[in-house]
């Protein structure tokens, strides 16, 4: 077999492609084991993925990387085996004759390594194939998961746009082709380009809804919807109509519900990262202070870095797992943030552009001001500083101007956002007088202060006045003018309201239908936006409280404790109680305190700067709490 289908797979769906040497050879190796019955359950996740290839080429490359991954395990265990002493062995069948009843009385030869090591290496090998087997499996649901929450999150806005669409003179399937062309609606777009494409393979529009039901992951909410949309499709454009409408009100119910459950697995996270920021602390106080009176703590370890204490350990593996936990926690926080409340930002292709939108444009900035940083570290590396201070100094001077040109443009969308929505219902006021939309912008634009967005709607103005000649409006040169307006403003906002008018005007649809429906939809989105940023700023003073709490506590004890407990450890050995002389010094453990405590500002900034608007003021918050900890400890003379 020389093509496969890699669109879409068991699906029929999409373009054909020839395969490379490697998977023809690897799809001749493993084809035999695609029908198998233990592949039933990985062929019904590959279904909902969406993958770019075909279930049988997918399941061919992961039995190849199995057999490799595990030939790759299976060498360095062969060599281990042979290479263990025969006292190591002697003393394994001495712990088994003491523990394993009858093994005392069974007489063991002395078994060949070289076979003893062969079969290890082959249980190795087999286990590992499986491991690997069982991991591309599970990619399957993951990545059918992830496809499942996004629908869940963008259908609800598609179904209201669909609503939009069917009072135009579009038909089913031009419908479904404008939603599925609108890149906000995300994986439900995805999912309607599915259909699309069985369509025209098919030349049935039902055909395509059934199988896009059928594979979809989200058979609670797209596939009823689907089934649902078809069997009204076919009833006339009135039941259709009044369907959508009383669906998009039903998924808007259930995506608030789905809101509020966020909204509670966020309070739990919560908790949960102020207790394991603060615990590590705590414990490495403890730790100190026990060291007086337990010398094991202060015995010698050997490490890749050098030799340390056991204490030592202790201390630098807490300042790491801090740092896990505050990245896990920032990205579980930016997995609950909708992707509509979102924006991305993209840096100019030319170097020039990039250095000219430096302090527009957080991505600009993040590659302008990485030499700056670079700087910053040398500096502090010529004076003397360790890897520490290095890194720390390199990333505030980098973090602090990214977040700060991150947070001014943030406020800046924040405040077009806060004039769409009033251009939007002037807009309307105008339309529903009966004037025509070009000339409704151009009243507005000329009437109305709409601040930053000034500028922008100057220039939908001007663009929409020359899209309106004698013989008519010529609408493709509307949509484009519609379009530019929502690359101008930027903002996720924009995109989901005038790209609902770009589409719904271009359908045919009522304007004044289209902009009655606009008021409230962008109405609602304001709405969410600043309730979901109410609902955050909680967690922007929970990540704050933490980091300032857990300096007011390392600091405490390191000018009230550990400078008692350093003269108690000088102290020689009296009686029956043993102290550990010289346990505790106070340069290096006030250093070692000072290294977890930097960490946790690290964690506590990028936890409060993802709940407030992203990455971005993630650096901001936690480039500031690290200037903060090291000015209180330098100033209070503790480093």
């Amino acid at each position: 077999m020389s093509e496969f289908d890699t669109s879409l797979g068991d699906r029929g769906v999409g373009h054909v492609r020839s395969l490379s040497v490697l998977d023809r050879a690897l799809y001749a190796l493993f084809a035999r084991h695609v029908d198998a019955s233990r592949h039933d359950r990985d062929r019904r996740r590959y279904r909902g993925t969406d993958l770019r290839m075909s279930f049988d080429l997918y399941l061919a490359r992961a039995y190849g990387l199995a057999w490799l991954v595990g030939l790759f395990v299976a060498l360095p265990t062969a060599l281990v085996v042979l290479a263990v002493p025969d006292s190591a062995i002697d003393g394994v069948l001495s712990v088994l004759r003491a523990v394993v009843p009858l093994v005392e009385r069974v007489s063991i030869p002395v078994v060949p390594r070289v076979p003893v090591a062969a079969l290890a290496a082959l249980g190795v090998a087999v286990a590992t194939r499986r491991a690997v087997l069982l991991v591309a499996g599970r990619y399957l649901g993951w990545r059918a998961a992830a496809r499942r929450e996004n629908i869940e999150r963008t259908l609800p806005g598609a179904v209201r746009y669909l609503h939009v669409l069917s009072s135009g003179s579009d038909g089913p399937r031009e419908m479904l082709r404008r939603v599925a062309e609108t890149d906000a609606y995300g994986e439900t777009a995805v999912a309607f380009r599915g259909v699309l494409n069985t369509a025209s393979l098919t030349g049935n529009v039902n055909e395509g809804l059934r199988r896009v039901a059928r594979d979809t992951p989200s058979e609670g909410m797209l596939s009823p919807f689907l089934l649902k949309f078809r069997e009204h499709a076919g009833q006339g454009e009135d039941a259709l109509r009044n369907y959508l409408r009383m669906e998009s009100r039903m998924l808007g119910h259930r995506q608030d519900r789905a809101r509020d459950r966020a909204e509670g697995f966020l309070e739990l996270l919560a908790e949960l990262f102020i207790v394991l920021l603060v615990l590590p602390s705590l414990l490495v106080i403890v730790l100190t202070v026990m060291s007086v009176i337990a010398p094991g703590l202060s015995a010698p370890v050997v490490t890749p870095v050098g030799t340390t204490t056991v204490r030592g350990v202790v201390v630098y593996a807490s300042a790491a797992f801090i740092v896990g936990v505050g990245l896990g926690a920032s990205l579980l926080v930016a997995g609950l943030r909708p992707p509509d409340q979102s924006i991305e930002y993209t840096r100019p292709e030319r170097t020039l552009d990039t250095l000219a939108t430096a302090v527009t444009n957080p991505a600009s900035a993040a590659v302008v001001f990485a030499l700056p940083a670079l700087v910053v570290a040398g500096g502090t590396a010529l004076v003397g500083a360790d890897a520490v201070g290095i890194a720390l100094a390199g990333y505030t001077a980098y973090a602090i101007p990214v977040g700060l040109v991150g947070v001014r443009r943030a406020r800046i969308d924040d405040a077009k956002d806060r004039e769409l929505k009033d251009f939007v219902h002037a807009v309307s006021g105008h339309v529903s007088l009966g004037r025509p939309f070009a000339a409704a912008v151009e009243n507005v634009g000329e009437d109305v202060d709409l601040g930053p967005l000034n500028a922008d709607v100057a220039d939908l103005a001007l663009n929409l006045r020359l899209t309106a000649p004698s013989a008519g409006t010529d609408v493709n040169l509307r949509t484009a003018a519609l379009e530019r307006f929502v690359q101008r403003v930027g903002t996720p906002m924009a995109e989901q309201t005038i790209g609902l008018v770009v589409g719904a005007l271009d359908g045919g649809s009522d304007t004044g239908t289209v902009f009655d429906t606009l008021q409230t939809e962008i109405g609602r989105l304001y709405h969410e936006k600043r309730a979901l940023r109410s609902g955050l700023l909680v967690y922007v003073a929970v990540g704050w409280t933490t980091a300032l709490l857990v300096v007011g506590i390392t600091v405490a004890v390191n000018v009230h404790v550990f400078d008692g407990f350093a003269q108690l450890s000088s102290l020689s050995t009296t009686g029956s109680f043993a102290i550990n002389a010289g346990a505790v010094d106070l340069s290096r453990d006030r250093y070692r305190m000072y290294v977890v405590t930097q960490a946790t500002m690290l964690a506590s900034g990028w936890f409060a700067g993802m709940a407030s608007r992203g990455r971005y003021e993630a650096f901001l918050h936690s480039a500031v709490l690290v200037a903060i900890c090291y000015l209180v400890y330098a100033g209070g003379g503790l480093i």
